[in-house]
């Protein structure tokens, strides 16, 4: 909390920081649910309520998975390596800072088939339910139309 200058005889206010801040050692990355990709959860570390926003590092041979929104916007970010994706059936191959806005219903996945790690930055807005393990058979089907482990082509047939 951060205290207002004070008026002649007004006593001091109190308002919320305008900021919240996670430094990197803070960060804590965990294996995600279904694919077992290294990833931080921003958003949620942060009390971020209005948008999701996740770090998502993947090592050579690994993908996301293979999904699609119901309301919720992403926008991908390549941070570090070469940035492959595959947006509804088309493969994109991106350079480091190269950006891709994605709307809810098209199916995408970020995979490597690379030979170096790539770091993703991932935004979303409105946030949606993100945990597989908590979602019901319907909403599996719908967001995840070849299931919550589908690999793309590139990492299927041996790369």
């Amino acid at each position: 909390m951060r205290r207002s200058q004070c008026r002649a005889g007004a006593a001091p206010s109190i308002h919320p920081m305008p900021a919240r801040v996670l430094h990197a050692g803070d960060a804590y990355w965990r294996p995600s649910n279904q694919m077992g990709v290294l990833n931080c959860d921003l958003g949620k570390q942060l009390d971020a309520g209005s948008l999701a926003a996740r770090f998502w590092r993947l090592e050579p041979g690994q993908a996301s998975t293979r999904h699609r929104h119901l309301t919720q916007t992403e926008l991908y970010v390549v941070l570090e390596g070469t940035g492959r994706m595959r947006i509804d059936d088309a493969p994109l191959t991106l350079a480091p800072l190269s950006t891709v806005l994605v709307e809810p219903d098209s199916v995408r996945q970020v995979f490597n088939d690379t030979a170096a790690s790539t770091l993703w930055l991932v935004v979303g807005t409105p946030p949606e339910l993100a945990n597989t393990l908590e979602m019901t058979a319907e909403q599996l089907a719908r967001l995840y139309p070849d299931g919550p482990r589908a690999l793309p082509p590139e990492l299927a047939n041996g790369g």
